[in-house]
Parts: C-alpha cells; sequence; structure tokens
C-alpha cells in the first residue's frame, strides 16, 4: 500500500539533501524543502521530499498529497495528523516511525507558518 506512492514520488535533487532540510525526530532519513508559489490569488506551498527508507518515503508521499500546491494558511498540522489517524496507521508503524510521522507534520506546519 505504501511502497506505490513513495515509488511516484518526484525526485528529490541531491542539493536539496542537506542539514537544513532534513526532519528531526525520524529514525530514517528524511529531507522536506517548501518553496512558496505567490502567483495567482494566494501563496501555495510546494514540497520536496525524500528519505532513505522505503516505507518511509511511501508515508511522505502520503503526508504531500495532504499538502502540496495547497494555500499556506489551509495546512493545519492537526488537521494533518487527523486525516492520517482517520487511515488507522498508527496501528501497523512501530513507535518510530509514529514519532517521525509526527516530526514531518510539524515540520511542515512549521514550514507553512
Amino acid at each position: 500500500m505504501l511502497f506505490q506512492p513513495g515509488r511516484d514520488l518526484a525526485p528529490m535533487p541531491e542539493a536539496l539533501k542537506t542539514d537544513v532540510t532534513k526532519v528531526r525526530g525520524c529514525a530514517s532519513q528524511v529531507w522536506l524543502h517548501a518553496t512558496r508559489d505567490d502567483q495567482g490569488p494566494g501563496e501555495t506551498l510546494h514540497f520536496t521530499a525524500d528519505s532513505d527508507a522505503a516505507i518511509v518515503k511511501g508515508l511522505v508521499a502520503l503526508v504531500l498529497m495532504l499538502v502540496n500546491d495547497r494555500p499556506a494558511a489551509e495546512i493545519d498540522p492537526a488537521g494533518i495528523r487527523a486525516r492520517l489517524d482517520s487511515l488507522g496507521l498508527a496501528r501497523h508503524l512501530s513507535s518510530n516511525r509514529t514519532q517521525g510521522l509526527a516530526s514531518m507534520v510539524a515540520r511542515i506546519g512549521d514550514l507553512s507558518a
């Protein structure tokens, strides 16, 4: 289920995989970069991300489906967590992966603020 979205995730340029874009709190390496587009009716965010672990890359892709190319003002970490919780992922993930997922969502919240 989670592997395919990770395989379909757009490649992240190696130059963006830096200490600045690294998500803290993940057992696997995860990088997350946001660009702001203020063209059009409102500012939107586009995220580029990657992970060195296939299942985590799938989780990253899942999270990006919820936030990519949306107005920054509409990105709500609590809402993201609620949507992910409704999928029942926590029952299938280790505590480390669950914590890493929470760290990704928190980082997206920081970048959208």
